[in-house]
């Protein structure tokens, strides 16, 4: 079942989420309908605060789409990035170690049509749950590294554009306030003209 992403300034984007502590049909559930809400958005991560759950939850696919059919091609994936099984379920993510600095393009499923440039951590080493609630670490880095920073970045109520300068920060806010958000045509067309997918989160 497609959820209703939650679009800033909506509250609940800003609460902090809480780690999950019953395993079974229900979590399962919410899983399930948040990989469809994710890839009907065009998405390539969400985080359940996003649906208006406050859940330590993230889905997260970045496996490059062909747009013409569901064919995955790998070949724009680092050797890291191709070891780990997706579409990736973290539940009560941590990150054990970060190294290095990169920057990459962001934009996010709750702040649609705006992109920054955001400074991430190069590699991570997670720790999470799978839906069952079985421990595993992951290592990794590429888009898959900067995608789980940006989602567990909505587990603590923060959003992409927290972390650009304080003048940029606004000048989206004041738009927003202005405007508002395109529509799901509007939004496809804008995609349509970028040259590189960015991060939608």
């Amino acid at each position: 079942m497609k959820l209703e992403i939650l679009t800033y300034p909506n509250p609940i984007l800003r609460e902090v989420s809480q780690p999950v502590t019953e395993f079974g049909p229900k979590l399962k559930k919410l899983v399930e309908d948040m990989l469809e809400t994710m890839y009907d958005a065009s998405g390539i991560g969400l985080a359940a605060p996003q649906v208006g759950e406050l859940l330590q939850v993230l889905v997260i696919d970045t496996r490059p789409r062909d747009p013409e059919s569901s064919r995955y091609e790998n070949d724009d994936q680092t050797e890291l990035e191709k070891k780990i099984k997706q579409p990736l379920i973290l539940i009560n993510p941590e990150i054990i170690k970060g190294e290095g600095k990169t920057t990459f393009d962001e934009g996010c499923l709750s702040v649609p049509s705006f992109y920054e440039t955001v400074e991430r951590y190069e590699k991570i080493e997670v720790k999470a749950y799978d839906v069952d609630g079985k421990e595993f670490h992951l290592v990794t880095d590429g888009l898959l590294a900067i995608c789980i920073q940006h989602e567990m970045d909505h587990l603590a109520g923060t959003l992409f554009i927290d972390h650009i300068s304080f003048t940029k920060s606004n000048r989206i806010k004041n738009q927003i306030k202005k405007s508002g958000y395109p529509t799901r045509e509007e939004l496809a067309a804008k995609r349509s003209e970028r040259k590189k997918d960015p991060v939608k989160a």
